[in-house]
């Protein structure tokens, strides 16, 4: 049997696939290209930023003349490096292949014609075409701007969480961008980071979210052959002891989608009103057998 040393070095020197490698470059190129469309057709033209390393690129490219691409790939650069000492070696090249292709199409991409004027369109869906890019981008081990990784990097030196640090980032930004554009401008940039933000959670974590749930009660078999009979979702028992009683307590534990949630509520309450149920939100499931089961 290999000891937890031979166990790291194998995983290590575990080599992906031709097929994962080939979906990998193709899924995180489309993402770029995305990213990149959104840039120059919807943000850009309208002087619209995105947050982080993004929007510091935007700001200079108007400031200096230079092409957008290129700044956004040279400001990355030092990023790049960080990631690679901090993460890995597969996050680095990932994060410079897509920054690599999102800087050459932002380059194609200048000239072509704007797809329309108004500016809440343009915000409202150059958000959601770049979320959706960086979701796939960071869904394939990657990432096509440098803020997150230096806020992990300053979270171990900062008494600051990394959504802190993020935050006072793109304020600087934005407010920077009230100065050099407009004010107006600069809240149409936060109505598309946030557009972005909310679409990214739903490409990296699916529409189709689960959720875990767990109940005590003292008909948990009852409920737990209703589950399974009624929604087709297994159920695990754990044994639980009751920290003021001292009674034993039996633990129902499962896993749902939300668009389950209300009816397992009602098993519950049909079945024992008093049980206490507590329901979270999981962003991804492996294994074991989640997948449900037919009901006949």
């Amino acid at each position: 049997m290999d000891s937890p040393q031979q166990i790291v070095e194998k995983m290590k020197h575990r080599r992906l696939t031709k097929k994962a490698i080939f979906w990998r470059v193709l899924l995180v190129t489309i993402g770029a290209t995305l990213m990149a469309t959104s840039l120059e057709l919807f943000l850009v033209p309208n002087h619209i930023l995105d947050g982080g390393i993004t929007g510091i690129s935007i700001i200079l490219a108007h400031l200096t003349g230079w092409r957008l691409g290129i700044i956004i790939f040279l400001l990355n650069l030092p990023f790049i490096y960080i990631g690679y000492k901090q993460i890995g070696k597969t996050f680095a090249f990932t994060t410079l292949y897509g920054i690599f292709v999102l800087s050459v199409a932002s380059i194609l991409l200048h000239d072509v014609m704007v797809v329309t004027d108004d500016l809440l369109l343009d915000t409202v869906f150059g958000g959601i075409i770049l979320g959706v890019g960086v979701g796939i981008v960071i869904r394939y081990g990657g990432s096509l701007d440098g803020t997150e990784v230096l806020s992990i990097l300053l979270n171990n030196k900062l008494p600051f969480s990394v959504g802190e640090i993020i935050m006072f980032f793109n304020f600087f930004i934005f407010a920077t961008a009230g100065f050099v554009f407009s004010w107006e401008r600069a809240m149409y940039s936060i109505i598309t980071y946030f557009v972005a933000y909310k679409v990214i959670d739903i490409v990296i974590e699916g529409l189709d979210e689960s959720k875990s749930a767990w109940i005590i009660s003292d008909h948990a078999e009852e409920i737990g052959d209703a589950i399974l009979a009624r929604l087709g979702r297994g159920v695990t028992y754990l044994k639980g002891e009751g920290a003021y009683t001292g009674d034993d307590k039996r633990v129902i534990f499962c896993v749902i989608t939300r668009l389950e949630e209300a009816k397992l509520k009602s098993i519950i309450d049909e079945l024992d009103s008093s049980a206490f149920l507590a329901v979270a939100n999981i962003s991804e499931v492996h294994g074991g057998r989640f997948r449900k089961k037919h009901i006949h």
